[in-house]
């Protein structure tokens, strides 16, 4: 049984930056085409936004995609992820509090589901860094040496 639990834990503490990687570009698609579609069309999800009761609505939707736009080429590149994830995570807050939580959990539904998901993975992100494969683990380990 000791071997099995060696084995895992090995096993896990190789593959955790792997598992960071496929994380960040699983997020990065994610943002690509909400921040496409925001700009295809700025003055109709502004319309959307206000119906919703947002404040400058146009500077929102301007806001939103270009941090999403950012946040897929930062989080491809493992670049400044931890500063892009903090944005990143309040836009998810307000899709989930103004558009989806009034539909339940379930996204077939529109529901809070995958935003809920983006969000705990950017936390992740937030909170363990991007891991070995990104640009920021290569400036880090420069500037050590």
């Amino acid at each position: 049984m000791k071997s099995v639990i060696k084995f895992i834990n090995t096993a896990s503490e190789r593959t955790g930056d792997w598992a960071l990687l496929a994380m960040r570009l699983t997020l990065a698609f994610g943002f690509f085409e909400p921040a496409v579609k925001k700009f295809d069309n700025i003055s109709g999800t502004a319309e959307w936004l206000g119906s919703l009761g947002y404040p400058l609505p146009k500077l929102g939707v301007l806001l939103a995609g270009t941090f999403e736009f950012a946040g897929f080429f930062l989080l491809m590149l493992g670049l400044l992820t931890r500063y892009i994830s903090i944005p990143l995570m309040l836009i998810m807050i307000l899709a989930i509090t103004t558009v989806h939580l009034g539909n339940g959990f379930d996204a077939v539904n529109n529901g809070y589901e995958i935003p809920f998901y983006y969000l705990v993975m950017l936390f992740v992100l937030f909170s363990r860094g991007p891991g070995k494969y990104s640009i920021d683990e290569a400036v880090v380990a420069k500037i050590q040496k």
